[in-house]
């Protein structure tokens, strides 16, 4: 029989559950920190490639090495016999025969070490992201969702190097008339190199902030914004790679003024090569004009989505967004001078590195529409 209970009896009572932070980011979070330095170096690397790429370019050096040899091409030439059979292969293609018949073997070594450069760079980024990826792998270090992103990083960067030999392949000709690759393989390069480089700042930009912060984030998305910057970076992209059919054919070099070209609106040898669609990637009045006509209607758009960007409540995505027209404004110029002095290296590669410059500006302004930084009601980042 139940004893009688006092009403003065404590009853137990099941504890209330305790609310625990982090669950968000709890086996998810990762080696982040390590991972965003990680990527910072790969990003530098990238940058770095795309300049030595864009100087071989300018010093007509990437024809110099006439074969694709993965892994003994980055032994060079250690002794004179070495050196008279990379020379004697150079001096079979019709770059040597048409155009640098004047070469000497010290002449050939100078462009040699600068496509050389280039493709050990090549490798030292390859290197870089496999011991990176594998060592994080191995630990367990990647977090929730990651793998197969960084994973792509290193596979894209393989198919960069099958895509460079392809470039390099179209001007090691003999008998054909070919002094230069070919400038769609060309643009091709260097837009993956954008592509590459536009995955890692992303990435960046990602591993810089918590799970957790990123979802509360993505709450207050700025959608609008959002959109046109995503356009903006596709403007810029497709600015991008015409400014690599330019550099092909040393089309910056062919009409050097400006506004007008060769005193007229429209380039009179627009359209003269035969048959007429060859003109859209080797004729150098319509390949320069396509790229400045783009470039005049980027910077309108630009505009349109800075004066959308002022208008955000985020004091860091106003900011983002003024430091890509203020980006915008100095290429704008330097192009121009790029143009109006018949593209020196020295100036050309200025123009190549502030691209990379924007598109990366243009990138996080927008990333911070898509996770606006939280701001106090001050007005200053919380």
């Amino acid at each position: 029989m139940a004893k009688p209970r006092s009403i003065f009896e404590e009853v137990a009572t099941a504890e209330k559950p305790v609310a625990t932070a982090g669950v968000i980011d709890a086996g998810r979070g990762g080696a982040r920190g390590a991972i965003r330095v990680w990527l910072w170096m790969l990003f530098t690397l990238v940058v770095a490639m795309i300049a030595v790429g864009g100087l071989t370019r300018l010093t007509d050096s990437g024809l110099s090495i006439t074969e694709w040899r993965p892994f003994t091409g980055a032994i060079p030439p250690l002794n004179a016999v070495d050196w008279a059979s990379e020379f004697a292969k150079y001096q079979a293609i019709d770059e040597f025969r048409i155009q640098n018949a004047w070469m000497e073997l010290s002449d050939f070594k100078v462009i040699y070490w600068w496509e050389w450069g280039h493709r050990q760079l090549g490798r030292v980024v390859g290197l870089v992201w496999a011991v990176g990826f594998l060592w994080f792998l191995a630990r367990r270090a990647i977090p929730t969702g990651w793998t197969l992103p960084l994973l792509g990083i290193g596979v894209l960067g393989g198919l960069q190097g099958a895509i460079g030999w392809w470039m390099v392949s179209s001007g090691v000709t003999s008998g054909q008339g070919v002094v230069d690759v070919a400038s769609y393989r060309l643009a091709t390069h260097l837009g993956l190199a954008f592509v590459i480089l536009g995955f890692i700042a992303w990435y960046i930009y990602h591993m810089g902030r918590t799970e957790r912060d990123l979802m509360q984030a993505r709450r207050v998305r700025e959608g609008q914004l959002f959109h046109l910057s995503t356009g903006l970076m596709y403007f810029a992209f497709v600015q991008i790679i015409l400014g690599a059919l330019v550099a092909g054919i040393d089309a910056g070099r062919s009409y050097t003024d400006w506004p007008l070209m060769g005193g007229q609106v429209f380039p009179a040898s627009a359209f003269a090569l035969e048959p007429w669609w060859r003109n859209l990637f080797e004729s150098p009045g319509l390949v320069q004009f396509v790229h400045r006509v783009t470039g005049y209607g980027l910077v309108v758009f630009a505009i349109v989505v800075w004066l959308r960007g002022r208008k955000s409540a985020h004091v860091r995505t106003r900011f983002a967004f003024n430091a890509v027209i203020a980006a915008m404004a100095l290429q704008v110029v330097v192009g121009i001078v790029t143009v109006l002095y018949g593209a020196p290296w020295q100036i050309a590669i200025v123009h190549q590195l502030l691209a990379v410059l924007l598109f990366a500006l243009i990138l996080r302004a927008r990333f911070l529409a898509a996770y606006p930084l939280a701001t106090s009601v001050r007005g200053t980042p919380a």
